[in-house]
């Protein structure tokens, strides 16, 4: 994994031009079986990757914290939200709740996450590749694919299966 890592910046750049290209033929014209496709080719992918293996969102980005996600993990802590806010979040310049720092705090040196129950919604959707109407995301799937090896692998997949 720490190769495919190691690597995945390089060929995020080397295909970014073309994705860009199929992301913009995507949205002005999404085939009718989009949704479908995406939850496939997402289900196939995540039965051959393991996400404990690589963690590298959770050490490289951090996700938006919604106001019911500062509830749910708050409570776990039996912390009052603000509490929360103050030891872990910052807002950025979005007005959102970020982590503090990245690596994500949560995170352990086995690639668990210590929150895995209460996590923000962000971190259960993440890559984002089996949302509906997929084609409304492909800024942030530009990004993801240089973060995610899953997510890599979906998109050259979806642009072999998906003809523009």
């Amino acid at each position: 994994m720490d190769e495919v890592l190691k690597d995945l910046p390089r060929r995020a750049k080397d295909t970014h031009t073309e994705n860009k290209k199929f992301f913009t033929k995507l949205k002005k014209k999404p085939p009718k079986n989009l949704d479908v496709l995406m939850v496939e080719l997402h289900d196939a992918e995540f039965e051959r990757t393991d996400c404990l293996t690589c963690a590298n969102c959770c050490k490289t980005t951090g996700p938006l914290f919604t106001d019911k996600d500062v509830e749910r993990i708050s409570k776990h802590f039996r912390m009052k939200p603000q509490q929360f806010i103050k030891t872990y979040l910052q807002v950025d310049e979005e007005n959102d709740y970020v982590l503090q720092e990245v690596p994500c705090t949560f995170l352990g040196a086995d690639n668990y996450c210590s929150i895995y129950e209460v996590r923000p919604k962000a971190c259960r959707e993440f890559p984002h590749t089996d949302r509906r109407k997929f084609q409304q995301i492909s800024n942030l799937t530009l990004k993801n694919v240089a973060i995610c090896p899953a997510a890599f692998n979906i998109v050259e997949e979806m642009k072999r299966r998906v003809n523009l």
